[in-house]
């Protein structure tokens, strides 16, 4: 073979390869080779924490040496570091358990809550231990939000204190947050609470995540919850909520003490996922939910691994 043979030979060899490629291309979609461009908000949340400051001391028992709001704030620390999109909230019962809380009153929890970076919190029934004008006298330490949206406090200081809602932009995202709280008759005194009126929340949660859905164009909506996870009788709980709810997408609850070891799904009156997480006590868990929206801010995937015990070691 003359060497003008052997060039016309490797030019169509190229040729081919180039047509075959070009071929395989034509039926394999273009758009499957592009990476998405995902956005990922991550969702940090503590209930419950009852005023525990330092870890629990190191006694040979269950939780020794763990929690602590130092460690909390080192692990949150590093998870911001490593995370671009972080929204961090609590679901109430912030004060009392501790002799912190007996000293400082609250202002002790409110203020690292605030170095924390948090974005906003619900009310617990202990968070009325001192009654309201205890929450007041601590909210001017608070550099975050306290949401509720089924307490009427329209007779109460605190009508001008306490929001419904608030929304968050993360990434572009824009996520409503609202806030339910349990009966507080028979639970707490009625010299501590006062001219608060409770409303039965599954109307009032649904009808304003749905506003937050198509009136403010919010792209997710989280429900801080202090109802309780679950109960043996009909007591309303976070998974009856969910249940009867059309577009929460998210509850984060308190009261309860549940230790979940990861994050649950119940379907809503629409058949969607409702993601219920609880991350027991005494700040001994930090819950961690990753959520990966696409370019037009449709939640496509979530990562609901296990919940963090706050532990030295992991900071």
């Amino acid at each position: 073979m003359d060497a003008s043979n052997k060039i016309n030979r490797r030019g169509f060899i190229k040729t081919g390869a180039k047509l075959g490629a070009l071929a395989m291309l034509s039926e394999f979609p273009l758009s499957a080779l592009a990476k998405p461009d995902l956005i990922k908000v991550t969702l940090l949340h503590t209930n419950d924490w009852h005023s525990r400051i330092e870890a629990f001391p190191k006694d040979g028992g269950k939780f020794a040496g763990m929690g602590g709001a130092a460690t909390r704030a080192a692990l949150i620390k590093k998870i911001r570091a490593e995370e671009e999109h972080v929204l961090l909230l609590d679901a109430g019962d912030i004060f009392q358990g501790t002799p912190y809380f007996n000293f400082f009153e609250g202002e002790l929890e409110y203020k690292l809550m605030s170095e924390m970076g948090y974005d906003a919190a619900t009310l617990g029934n202990h968070d009325f231990d001192n009654g309201i004008e205890g929450i007041i006298n601590q909210l001017q330490h608070a550099k975050f939000d306290i949401i509720n949206c089924n307490y009427d406090f329209s007779k109460s200081l605190l009508s001008d204190k306490v929001k419904p809602y608030r929304i968050f932009k993360k990434g572009g995202v824009k996520i409503g947050v609202i806030g339910v709280g349990i009966e507080l008759e028979g639970l707490v005194p009625k010299e501590l609470y006062g001219e608060i009126v409770y409303h039965n929340p599954i109307d009032i949660a649904s009808n304003l995540a749905k506003a937050l859905k198509t009136q403010k164009d919010c792209d997710m909506v989280i429900c801080l919850s202090h109802l309780g996870f679950e109960y043996q009788n009909d007591k309303l709980s976070d998974k009856k909520l969910a249940e009867k709810s059309s577009f929460i997408d998210v509850i984060i609850g308190g009261h309860t003490h549940t230790f979940l070891p990861k994050p649950i799904t119940i379907k809503n009156q629409l058949n969607k996922d409702v993601i219920i997480n609880q991350v027991g006590w005494a700040g001994l868990q930090l819950g961690k939910i990753d959520f990966y929206f696409d370019s037009a801010k449709t939640l496509v995937n979530t990562s609901i691994g296990g919940n963090l015990y706050i532990n030295p070691k992991q900071c």
